[in-house]
């Protein structure tokens, strides 16, 4: 079974993307009918700014699981929304409804202690790479050997760059002997291409409106369902060559 995760909502600006966590947990509940496996989220406050209060962290993870009953919740610890890595790691450790898994990009300050907190609470680790720098702090870290998944997320939105960046992250990997399972996905114009790399090289791969807004042919997706069943569609596809 090729793993497919589901992004929902990120920083992105779109009417369909959710941000209460009522909203979120109905297009969770969407998204596992059209084939994720997993959800990742971010909470926002009262502002409609991401935040990672344990407050609405806690009612997001919480609303998802009345809907979606044994579906694996990942939760954002980005430095994006705190900078502060003290200020950052306080703030988690008043989460009470704990995710079953966070991201947890390894190229930020305080990222490691942050992670060893959320192990110790039993909170699975999504070790995020951005760069082959990451790549290479990662498999000198003390992580490699605990996580749940690597997550191979070049940013660069255009397809060439970010494919070649993704190769790179995974070829350090191996090299480091990482055997963890990997999920990739790109940003914007080089999500598609990215996915479809992972996909023929026998990775999982992330979809959802934190990364992409359209199909693999341009057009407009309506929202993450859709999106998750153009992911299903690319998923059956390769399988069906193979």
């Amino acid at each position: 079974m090729t793993f497919l995760q589901a992004a929902l909502n990120g920083n992105r600006q779109h009417d369909a993307v959710p941000h209460s966590p009522d909203a979120i947990a109905a297009d969770a509940e969407a998204v596992v009918r059209a084939g994720a496996h997993s959800v990742h989220v971010h909470a926002y406050d009262a502002a409609g700014r991401e935040t990672l209060n344990a407050v609405e962290c806690d009612a997001v993870v919480a609303a998802i699981r009345r809907r979606c009953p044994g579906v694996p919740v990942s939760l954002t610890t980005s430095a994006s929304i705190v900078s502060d890595p003290l200020r950052r790691l306080a703030m988690v450790k008043e989460w009470k409804v704990l995710p079953d898994l966070v991201t947890a990009n390894q190229g930020e300050a305080g990222i490691v202690e942050l992670a060893e907190y959320l192990l110790s609470r039993g909170v699975g680790i999504e070790a995020g790479l951005l760069c082959p720098d990451d790549a290479y702090r990662f498999v000198a870290s003390s992580l490699p050997g605990r996580c749940h998944r690597v997550l191979i997320e070049p940013l660069d939105p255009d397809p060439e760059t970010a494919s070649r960046d993704a190769a790179a992250m995974e070829a350090i990997l191996a090299d480091g002997g990482i055997t963890l399972p990997q999920v990739h996905h790109g940003f914007d114009g080089s999500c598609w291409a990215v996915n479809l790399r992972a996909l023929e090289r026998g990775h999982g791969i992330r979809t959802g409106m934190e990364d992409v807004v359209v199909l693999p042919d341009g057009q407009p997706a309506r929202d993450n369902a859709h999106l998750v069943i153009s992911a299903r569609t690319l998923i059956d596809g390769i399988a069906k060559r193979c």
